[in-house]
């Protein structure tokens, strides 16, 4: 998993960026303190900033997007590189590429239908989410619960790390196993490793790989089972 590169590489990255002067490069953003917004249409370089969110209008063409403490709001049919946070979730609305991966430390990951990921999705305490969208690589978390949605490929398997030390949950008191749903025609074809005690849920219509750490309970209606 690539966590360690979001809590250590990218805010050391840009603090330094941002460290020499704030300025609005021509192929991108750079910035320390505020959000940035993308405008409708328009193409872009890299878009980074240290304390602030970033939300990318519609059509727009990007390369990565990068922040410290906010979240990445990416509109319909936008083009984006790699989508990294450490506080703040990731949310791509209908059709949108991302010509990379996406990651969070502490924040919710969601694609939305016609999502297309060239690569894969982490997180630690975050809930990862697909609604009809395909997934080039796998998906790993520590800590959140992952709904392979109704239609959703996953070209990878799925791993649930077992906790550390150094990725506790940030939520106090007993915490509840991570909940793992794959939906109706979903489909995921590597293998599902759980390190940790988890509630698998799949799809009569689904299609996994090998399943270890957990035993897969089928459910054929609309929903899994609630708990």
């Amino acid at each position: 998993m690539k966590r360690h590169s979001i809590a250590l590489a990218l805010a050391a990255a840009l603090a330094i960026a941002g460290g020499a002067q704030a300025t609005a490069r021509p192929e991108g953003i750079n910035k320390v303190n505020g959000g940035i917004i993308a405008s409708a249409g328009q193409t872009y370089g890299d878009l980074e900033t240290v304390n602030g969110g970033i939300q990318i209008e519609a059509g727009v063409h990007a390369g990565n997007a990068a922040t410290v403490n906010g979240s990445i709001k990416v509109a319909e049919r936008a083009q984006t590189g790699d989508l990294g946070t450490v506080n703040g979730g990731i949310r791509l609305d209908r059709e949108v590429q991302v010509d990379g991966g996406m990651e969070t430390v502490n924040g919710d990951v969601f694609v939305d239908r016609g999502g297309r990921i060239s690569a894969g999705v982490s997180t630690v305490n975050g809930a990862i989410g697909l609604v009809d969208a395909d997934l080039g690589k796998g998906i790993e978390t520590v800590n959140g619960d992952i709904t392979v949605g109704v239609g959703s490929h996953v070209h990878g398997g799925i791993k649930i790390e077992k906790p550390t030390s150094n990725w506790l949950p940030i939520s106090m008191g007993k915490r509840r196993p991570p909940r793992i749903i794959i939906g109706p025609n979903a489909v995921v074809d590597g293998p599902l490793v759980f390190e940790r005690d988890v509630r698998l849920y799949v799809h009569k219509t689904a299609k996994i790989g090998s399943v270890s750490g957990a035993t897969a309970v089928p459910y054929d209606g609309e929903r899994a089972p609630e708990e």
